[in-house]
């Protein structure tokens, strides 16, 4: 069947659209009863949805994934891959062949869908992430790209009961994305029983038309109910809209039709032969999308530009947070840069882009995830988005940040007023497991920069490089250590005292790279000299030059850090010198019991990872060589 951009369905076309369903559920029969294993029965509820996008209202050129104005389809409910990869077939996009390894080692089909397919954004598979990223990704393409592109995603009403989902939905609304539409396939039956609300369908509409979209209850078996629906959203231009469809689990099989404990089963090999005869039997249908308009993003149209990070003299105290707000401000005239921020831009200096640039910056309030989703699916429209808030907070999107990694995303996260140096607003804000978290990320880059220099050029390099980059800032302002043209490489670090007389290395990281640094020069006072490294670069850790401090100070180390023990900059080094043979002697300082309110130099102390903590351990250190 040849696209169609939304004409009178004929019935010919009926019947074309009825078959195609029964052929994605037959394909997600054949494949999941194949592999042993996958999600057949859900994906049979959502499939004459899916037949009606793909053959009426999704326009997309299967050939050409990454044209500018290609719609986009995200399938929140990633576990009905059958249907998604039986839609690909039914496109073209994969054969029949390929549709059979589904699940196996070394297939693209893996059990959830990833991006190693060209035609996934994001991976999908915990649930009530792919709804908010494509909030995202419509939020990009109306504000950013303005471009005409419809963004669809498909739900399960399990995933309902995810607080992200209404997240979601909530920004969808405040930023009226008309271009934005949900499909929710209400099967009644989750993972052990019925849902929540089952076929309560007037309490979703409540819910949804409260946070400001659209809501459309069809018949999710209706050829006809489904076409209008679609075209009725594809249309529609004051907000988003949410298609609510009834179906019914395990459609089309009156074996395991709208019965319990079908979740997550395949179909055994003589069910499985039942089922395609009672669906009709193997067909080969393909379709052709509707192609999208001509038509390339804004942000491509532009030309190149010239950065002009701020500059700071050896006489400031600037926080690091400041830094980041004056850099980040620097880069908005790179027009794919975009910044993101939970409702506390005046705190994480991401204001300072906010007054530059206020038509690529969005204010996601006090909701971390959707702030995370939204960078998100930034990225997924090739965006350059900085997301911030307090460093604390970013542990409520931290399923986002890891399901990033698995995306392949690329996105910068900025974490303000972290470790006991915060000060008197107590431990509930005092993120001293950010590291550690962000460290364990697939493809994380973790940045802990100690003044403004090294912060503006950090971030500079966090543009242009790929991954989940993460930059810890510090609240309080403390003195300026690098002159301006000083270079940072991430990877590396900075030695900032040595000789050959240093008996003892001490390492440090943002706030603690000063308390090392006064701590050096009152043990130098005494007739002991330190090393100093400054460790911005906490993954990837510079391991040549850590291993050269501990061969030249007979392995005695201190590492100084504001976070917990466990995971942090102490673990990074120690990894780094695991393959070293000479012996070590090392002493770590963090903070190991639970912070109270305090100054910075109180909490500092308490913790026992001042200049005071850092003199005493590395006296204990030369004191043992004796």
């Amino acid at each position: 069947m040849t696209g169609s951009l939304e004409k009178s369905l004929t019935a010919e076309d009926l019947a074309f659209l009825r078959d195609l369903g029964q052929q994605l559920r037959v394909d997600g029969i054949r494949a999941s009863t194949k592999a042993g294993s996958g999600h057949p029965s859900s994906s049979m509820s959502a499939s004459d949805l899916l037949a009606v996008l793909i053959a009426r209202h999704l326009r997309y050129d299967w050939k050409n994934p990454t044209l500018d104005n290609n719609d986009h389809l995200i399938f929140s409910k990633g576990h009905a891959s059958p249907l998604i990869y039986a839609l690909f077939k039914a496109c073209g996009a994969i054969d029949d062949a390929e549709l059979m390894t589904y699940r196996t080692h070394g297939s693209r089909l893996q059990g959830h869908p990833t991006p190693v397919l060209p035609w996934v954004d994001v991976a999908t598979g915990s649930l009530g992430q792919g709804l908010p990223i494509a909030v995202g990704v419509a939020l990009a393409g109306r504000a950013v790209d303005r471009l005409p592109f419809h963004v669809w995603t498909v739900c399960g009403d399990s995933e309902i009961a995810e607080g992200s989902i209404w997240e979601g939905l909530d920004k969808a609304g405040h930023y009226s994305l008309n271009n934005f539409t949900a499909i929710v396939d209400v099967n009644r039956l989750g993972q052990r029983g019925p849902t929540e609300f089952e076929w309560n369908m007037a309490t979703y509409a409540r819910r949804v038309e409260a946070f400001g979209c659209r809501a459309l209850v069809i018949d999710g078996h209706d050829i006809e109910q489904i076409d209008e629906a679609l075209a009725t959203a594809r249309a529609e231009r004051e907000r988003p809209t949410v298609v609510l469809a009834r179906t019914i689990k395990g459609k089309g099989f009156s074996e395991i039709e709208n019965k319990d404990n079908w979740h997550g089963k395949p179909l055994p090999e003589d069910m499985a032969e039942r089922a395609i005869a009672e669906l009709g039997g193997i067909r080969d249908l393909h379709v052709d999308s509707p192609l999208p308009e001509p038509g390339e993003s804004a942000v491509r149209r532009g030309g190149g530009v010239t950065i002009n990070l701020p500059r700071y003299s050896k006489d400031d105290k600037v926080a690091t947070r400041k830094a980041y707000g004056d850099a980040l401000a620097a880069l908005g005239a790179r027009a794919d840069v975009v910044a993101l921020d939970g409702e506390v831009s005046n705190s994480t200096y991401s204001e300072e882009f906010q007054k530059a640039y206020p038509e690529r910056f969005f204010e996601m309030f006090i909701a971390e995830q959707q702030l995370v989703a939204s960078a998100v699916g930034m990225s997924v429209r090739r965006l350059v988005p900085f997301a911030s808030t307090f460093a604390a907070f970013f542990s409520r999107a931290y399923d986002f940040i890891r399901m990033a990694g698995v995306s392949g995303a690329n996105i910068r996260l900025v974490g303000s007023h972290a470790g006991s140096e915060i000060g008197a607003d107590g431990p509930s804000q005092m993120a001293l497991e950010d590291i550690a978290a962000m460290r364990a990320v697939h493809s994380s880059i973790v940045l802990y920069p100690s003044d403004p220099v090294s912060t503006a050029k950090l971030v500079l390099h966090m543009a242009s490089t790929d991954g989940i980059l993460y930059m810890r800032t510090t609240r309080g302002a403390y003195p300026t250590l690098y002159d301006n043209d000083e270079e940072f490489e991430i990877g590396r670090s900075k030695v900032l005292r040595s000789s050959d007389e240093d008996a003892v290395t001490l390492i440090g990281a943002g706030v603690t790279v000063h308390n090392c640094l006064a701590a050096a020069e009152r043990l130098a006072a005494d007739g002991v000299h330190c090393r100093v490294i400054d460790l911005y670069s906490i993954k990837p850790v510079d391991a040549r030059t850590v291993g050269e401090a501990s061969a030249a100070t007979a392995g005695r180390i201190v590492i100084v850090e504001d976070h917990y023990p466990e995971g942090g900059i102490a673990s990074a080094v120690l990894e780094a010198l695991a393959a070293e043979t000479h012996p070590r002697h090392v002493v770590h300082l963090a903070v190991r019991g639970l912070p109270r309110s305090g100054t910075p130099a109180e909490l500092m102390a308490a913790a026992g990872i001042d200049a005071d903590a850092i003199v005493a351990a590395a006296r204990s250190l030369v004191k043992e060589a004796h």
